[in-house]
């Protein structure tokens, strides 16, 4: 507790905070725009963050504290995210929908790391890939991140993994947005059935209310409660996780920073606490949806971080193969669900 007041007392703080602030403020306000709320404010807000790199010596001296936010404002960003989460609801959509949501993202980790791993990709972009794609998109991969421990001489690349790997579920869930909204009238499909079909297989929360919203109210509601019964899988798969990662690194003799042991993350108590506080405690919707948009400004406020320690020329040097192995795998998601939606709902 010493060590983060002292850091937060810094001028690189200060000047770190200001301008991922900005960026989160910034990409809050462009995400309610028609044509940019399917990308969704943290993504926009990890651009901007990008764009900052323009201002090199601003950034320069706020080094130090946009490696402190990308860290901790992640983690309270997460924790409050979890009053988005009504477990009331959860439970009234039913044994089928928490079904669907542990098959959905068991299968599509598994098969997205298998594909980036055949493809050649390095074990920590492969797992942090398959964690966007198969349960929530960019705040998945930062929610798993603290999971996957590396030594102090990776934390450059791993930095590195955490941006490649959200800007592939962001143009992924883009790009299948579009496509389920342009496949809805081919498909012949219950309000209900596409609103499974849409929160069961888009990686954001933004890309399943964009594309379920096109289906009617109907098919926007299902799409959010099943979209929220996967995003409840990231506290027990980060614990997973981390369990197999540090079992991976014994096995082949790397060292972590944790010296093996396991990472307990205990920010997603916090995100289960939530939940928990916000489904039963009566703080009125108001203050709910309060709490979840300043989530969303930690959580941008992170992702404006990460933005601005991005390396272009690495990214487009390792960019190729782990999106081809989203690709196929969002392919055979999509596919998997709309068969599902069909039959069971």
């Amino acid at each position: 507790m010493k060590a983060i007041i002292e850091t937060m007392s810094t001028r690189s703080f200060w000047i770190a905070a200001i301008f991922t602030l900005i960026c989160a403020v910034a990409g809050s306000f462009l995400a309610t725009l028609p044509y940019l709320a399917v990308v969704g404010s943290l993504v926009i807000s990890l651009l901007l963050g990008m764009v900052f790199q323009v201002w090199r010596t601003g950034v320069e001296a706020a080094e130090s504290g946009i490696g402190f936010i990308s860290n901790k404002f992640l983690r309270l960003g997460i924790i409050l995210l979890g009053f988005k989460l009504n477990l009331i609801d959860l439970a009234a959509a039913g044994v089928k929908t928490i079904t669907l949501a542990i098959f959905v993202v068991t299968g599509t980790i598994i098969l997205t790391y298998w594909l980036a791993r055949k493809f050649g990709v390095d074990p920590a972009l492969s797992i942090l890939t398959a964690s966007g794609t198969g349960i929530c998109g960019a705040a998945a991969v930062m929610g798993i991140s603290p999971q996957i421990t590396v030594p102090d001489s990776d934390r450059e690349k791993k930095r590195e993994d955490e941006v490649l790997a959200v800007a592939i579920v962001a143009i992924m869930g883009t790009v299948f947005t579009l496509l389920e909204i342009g496949l809805k009238p081919l498909l012949h499909m219950t309000p209900t059935q596409f609103g499974v079909m849409t929160g069961g297989s888009l990686h954001e929360i933004a890309h399943a209310v964009a594309a379920g919203g096109a289906g009617g109210p109907v098919s926007l509601d299902t799409a959010i409660i099943t979209k929220l019964s996967r995003v409840l899988m990231l506290a027990p798969a980060a614990f997973i996780i981390g369990a197999w990662w540090q079992r991976q690194a014994k096995k082949h003799g790397v060292q972590s920073e944790t010296n093996g042991k396991l990472p307990i993350p205990w920010f997603m108590a916090g995100f289960i606490l939530a939940s928990v506080v916000g489904t039963f405690v009566p703080l009125g919707a108001t203050v709910i949806a309060w709490l979840v948009k300043l989530a969303y400004i930690f959580l941008g406020m992170a992702m404006a971080a990460l933005g601005m320690s991005v390396n272009f020329r690495v990214i487009a040097n390792r960019g190729a193969k782990p999106f081809a192995a989203s690709a196929i795998a969002s392919v055979i998601l999509l596919i998997f669900v709309a068969t599902v939606s069909k039959l069971f709902f």
